[in-house]
């Protein structure tokens, strides 16, 4: 794992309250069990039907039937629980999970989301994404600032096909931490190191900045 996904993830942990409910989605955001501290009292929900996830400790011995929604061996926290996928779309459809991180291909300065499809590329399926994008209030992208050839990935619309619109809360990325508001994407954070014109420059949409108020990460 790279130095800039380590500052990535340790960001986004300070956007878990302790006492949550959290889903961690594929990729990335699955690395951020990492940095939730056992003091936070957190329980990590996957899809599949798990409540109470945690990391599988180094050299353990996996349960072939305990995996996360990523399909990664997983391990069990004391109290945790297991159900069956129905259940744990319910708890989703309910609104008693609090916080989802994701990937993405795009997200614009609207909120809109795209993370499941590039046309003419192999697809498994848009999974639980649609739901939790739709029916979770906060919403936290994890996710590089620029695709591998350099192009912008925060737009000022999306181009590929919609995971759910306007559903993003926040923004993470190795440049710079955005919030989605009703004016557009405000920056709260940028990488140390890193300078406003090189953000604006490296960014499609519009951003909102202040300077004197930024924070660093």
């Amino acid at each position: 794992m790279s130095s800039d996904q380590e500052r990535m993830l340790a960001r986004a942990a300070r956007e878990v309250v302790p006492g949550q409910i959290v889903n961690l989605g594929i990729g990335l955001p699955t690395r951020l069990f990492d940095y939730l501290t056992p003091e936070m009292e957190v329980l990590v929900h996957s899809e599949n039907g798990v409540l109470g996830c945690q990391p599988l400790a180094p050299g353990g011995e996996p349960d072939l039937e305990m995996i996360d929604s990523g399909g990664a061996y997983i391990d069990t926290r004391p109290g945790a629980s297991v159900f069956d996928s129905a259940l744990s779309f319910a708890m989703i459809r309910r609104r008693r999970v609090d916080v989802t991180f994701m990937g993405a291909f795009e997200v614009d300065q609207q909120g809109n989301l795209a993370n499941w499809k590039i046309p003419g590329k192999f697809s498994p399926g848009i999974g639980g994404a649609m739901e939790l994008a739709q029916k979770v209030d906060k919403l936290v992208v994890l996710c590089s600032h620029n695709d591998k050839h350099g192009n912008p990935k925060i737009l000022k619309h999306c181009r590929l096909p919609l995971t759910a619109p306007r559903c993003v809360s926040r923004i993470i990325t190795e440049k710079a931490v955005m919030q989605v508001t009703d004016a557009g994407l405000e920056v709260m954070d940028i990488a140390e190191g890193l300078d406003v014109a090189t953000l604006r420059a490296a960014t499609e949409a519009e951003l909102i900045i202040d300077e004197p108020r930024l924070g660093r990460f």
